[in-house]
């Protein structure tokens, strides 16, 4: 039975759709102001793999994840640079949809831009207005907070404590400094559209209550989620603008990660102390990167650093390791297409283990764990004189395959010029004749061929096996 910690309860509760077997669920995507770094890696990581896992569960899963590709921090650096915003904008979209397939996740649904959804905002502020719960002012249109009585129930503050403890801009349009802005009347050159308000363009949290409804076809998701620093005021203001309009609970279960620091210090734009994803996968391959990131639950805090970056190489090449190890020998007896259906019983139970760790709000650290049993275990069949050592290890590959599915790991391997497969078991097979000859000076002369260029064999009961480096 699938547990989810729900951000608005407080609490770990059981997982029901609204739709039996189909979830709609959507998460705040990128500004697109400059590149992306692994902060943003670690959300597009983390809804990746609940994604998959859900999937994996049987659900349909509608997953929607939107673009903010208008906005001040767009404007203002685009004014630095002495370029256009949209010029900005595309150039730092085709940047993130380069992380994205570097990444090697799986596409969401949709990811719509916040300019390809202009008048839908602009209907949906025109409603909120005609209910009563938005104001227009010369300066734009301001929802009125103290209108929606629930404000403040994601992040458990109440309103009178929110205006003495936060940093509220003053506008003295507003009726109260907590309001904040739907639409944003323009000013001189800046981008602007066309409105019942005058020229200008929509606030930053409209976007996701608008595109999220529209684009998952409801008025209540199943999941929302993204950064625990979006809590307040981003998805408390989403809260207050869709339920304020529907009447409906916005999303039945919000999720909400940890923030990734450098030297316990949060990783961000504004403070310049952040790592571009494609600076790490100049020296790691994604599966690393997503293995450091797994290793702790998605609600944690995770501090980056490259010695454990290193630490999570390490770790990942024993899984590593074992897949090729079992596929070179599976294939060697030639069974790799056993029907799954032929699985023992100790391999489900590795699959019931890693459903039940899952299954506990998605604790993925728990499911690496489950991960590194069965690599034990595959590992002392692999050696040993089992009468069921074939069944076993394709048992043991096809969960390792399901697990690792989940996780996203492709486990991708570097061509090696000249040394095709066909050409590796060429010269072990040489190599196993000048063996049987005792010619042991060419042998190892073969081993240390093959090594030089990547390839490391094991010698086994059954034979020689090879893996790449």
């Amino acid at each position: 039975m699938l547990k989810i910690y729900n951000s608005l309860t407080k609490k770990k509760e059981k997982f029901n759709p609204e739709q039996k077997g189909v979830i709609k669920m959507y998460t705040c995507g990128v500004t697109v102001y400059d590149d992306c770094h692994i902060g943003h890696a670690r959300s597009l990581c983390v809804f990746d793999v609940i994604r998959r896992y859900l999937e994996f569960r049987r659900y349909k899963v509608d997953f929607i994840r939107n673009i903010t590709d208008i906005d001040d921090k767009i404007i203002n650096r685009a004014k630095q640079l002495g370029v256009s915003w949209k010029e900005l904008s595309d150039k730092y979209i085709k940047r993130y949809k380069k992380d994205l397939e570097s990444l090697e996740l799986e596409p969401v649904g949709f990811e719509p831009k916040a300019t390809e959804n202009i008048k839908a905002m602009i209907d949906y502020i025109h409603q909120l207005v005609n209910k009563g719960f938005a104001y227009v002012t010369d300066t734009g249109v301001y929802f009125e907070v103290r209108k929606f009585k629930q404000y403040g129930k994601l992040s458990g503050q109440k309103i009178d404590d929110i205006r003495s403890s936060v940093r509220i801009e003053s506008d003295e349009n507003k009726k109260d400094p907590l309001d904040f802005a739907l639409w944003k009347n323009a000013k001189e050159s800046e981008p602007s559209w066309d409105s019942p308000w005058g020229k200008g363009r929509p606030g930053w949290h409209i976007e996701c209550s608008v595109m999220s409804q529209k684009y998952l076809d409801t008025e209540t998701l199943d999941i929302h989620g993204g950064g625990r620093d979006l809590i307040f005021p981003h998805h408390e203001n989403e809260i207050a603008q869709a339920e304020s309009l529907s009447g409906k609970n916005f999303a039945n279960y919000w999720l909400h990660h940890g923030l990734l620091t450098i030297n316990l210090q949060k990783m961000s734009k504004s403070l310049g102390n952040f790592v571009k994803i494609s600076q790490v996968l100049d020296k790691y391959p994604a599966d690393i990167l997503k293995f450091f990131y797994f290793q702790a639950h998605y609600s944690s805090s995770v501090d980056f650093s490259w010695q454990k970056m290193e630490e999570a190489k390490k770790a990942y090449e024993h899984i590593k390791i074992l897949k090729e190890k079992l596929e070179n020998y599976l294939d060697k007896k030639n069974i790799l297409k056993v029907s799954a259906s032929k699985t023992s019983s100790n391999g489900q139970g590795y699959q019931e283990s890693f459903i039940n760790a899952m299954d506990d709000d998605f604790n993925m650290p728990k499911g690496l764990a489950v991960l590194f049993d069965l690599a034990g275990q595959a590992n002392k069949v692999l050696v040993s004189d089992d009468k069921d050592k074939d069944k076993k290890l394709m048992t043991y590959k096809l969960t390792l395959d399901q697990i690792t599915g989940v996780f996203g790991f492709s486990f991708l391997k570097k061509k090696l010029t000249g040394t095709s497969k066909e050409k590796i078991d060429e010269l072990i097979a040489l190599r196993n004749q000048y063996r049987k000859e005792k010619q042991f000076d060419k042998s190892d002369q073969i081993r240390s061929q093959l090594l030089a260029k990547g390839v490391v064999l094991e010698d086994t009961k059954e034979g020689t096996i090879w893996r790449r480096k």
